[in-house]
């Protein structure tokens, strides 16, 4: 049925009008994580700014499993009206190369509004673990290959542990868990004897003394961590970094995207902003709409490289 052009035209109009009053009704930011997550953390900071620029709220809903694809497919599957949006880590690109097959597709399924920040990985052990610095840790995974445990709740984590695994030679059990947090629970439980934990959380955890960091898993030292050498200092090559964006669905209306992206970027720029990202770990690293989906598909074919060189087996 071919639509008369004066009905098309009063369509158009109700849908700019629509979007050119956005937002005028709470928006939905969905966390492909739990509560606590680096991932969260960086959302519900975020989310505070949005909300206080167009006086609407944006609201926290966290949707763990599955490396995050449980969330990013409801969001992909979703309305593209700009009240959905979906806010994952750099998991966003790693799945493609995790599972054989996704119900969506991390390039063609989204629109960036842009990069929010990016963060390290530390590897953490309870404080009465019998190594204390990272040679001794090297050390002592070698002496009980095939005897230690690590869990992972992240395609970072995943992958910091599987390149610990390979460029080691050492034998490592991985246990998955829908969050880094869960994780965290089962060292300090004793069920776990290490974990790789965002630097935010890292600190955290470290300054309450329950668990102890051993090395990052970035190139060089971590300024807000320069107590923690990289991991790179005993194994060679070895460098694992997140980051964390903010998408729609496709389809979502231009101008809404223009607004989210110029919005994110002006609350990115504030210094107390930069200062709550740096309490939780993070530095921030802005990229426009367009830039980010040039570092997306960048990221996807970098992240298949490493889950390749790490020997993880796509789900």
């Amino acid at each position: 049925m071919r639509i008369p052009r004066w009905l098309a035209s009063a369509l158009a109009l109700a849908a700019f009008g629509a979007s050119a009053a956005y937002p005028d009704r709470p928006v939905k930011v969905v966390v492909p994580f739990p509560a606590g997550s680096a991932t969260d953390l960086v959302a519900r900071v975020l989310a505070l700014e949005l909300g206080e620029t167009f006086k609407q709220p944006f609201v926290i809903e966290n949707k763990p499993g599955a490396q995050g694809s449980i969330a990013t497919d409801m969001v992909a599957k979703g309305s593209a009206d700009g009240y959905t949006l979906l806010l994952p880590a750099n998991t966003h690109a790693a799945n493609p190369s995790l599972y054989k097959k996704l119900p969506y597709d991390v390039v063609k399924d989204f629109v960036p509004i842009g990069r929010l920040a990016t963060t390290s990985l530390v590897l953490m052990v309870k404080t009465d673990f019998p190594a204390k610095t990272l040679p001794e840790f090297m050390a002592y995974v070698k002496r009980n290959s095939g005897k230690l445990s690590a869990g992972y709740g992240s395609s970072s984590s995943q992958v910091s542990v599987s390149q610990l695994k390979k460029m080691s030679g050492v034998d490592v059990t991985e246990v998955p868990y829908k969050g880094i947090p869960l994780a965290v629970n089962d060292v300090l439980s004793g069920t776990l004897d290490f974990t790789f934990v965002d630097l935010g959380n890292a600190l955290a955890q470290a300054k309450g003394g329950r668990l102890r960091g051993i090395a990052v898993t970035e190139k060089g030292r971590n300024p807000l961590a320069p107590d923690w050498p990289p991991m790179a200092s005993e194994l060679p090559g070895y460098e694992i970094n997140a980051w964390f964006a903010l998408f729609a669905p496709k389809g979502t209306p231009p101008d809404v995207v223009a607004k989210l992206q110029d919005a994110t970027l002006k609350a990115l720029a504030k210094p107390e902003v930069k200062d709550k990202f740096a309490i939780i770990g993070m530095v921030p690293a802005p990229l426009n709409s367009s830039d980010t989906q040039k570092f997306v598909e960048a990221e996807v074919g970098k992240w298949g490289r490493l889950v390749k060189e790490a020997g993880i087996q796509p789900e």
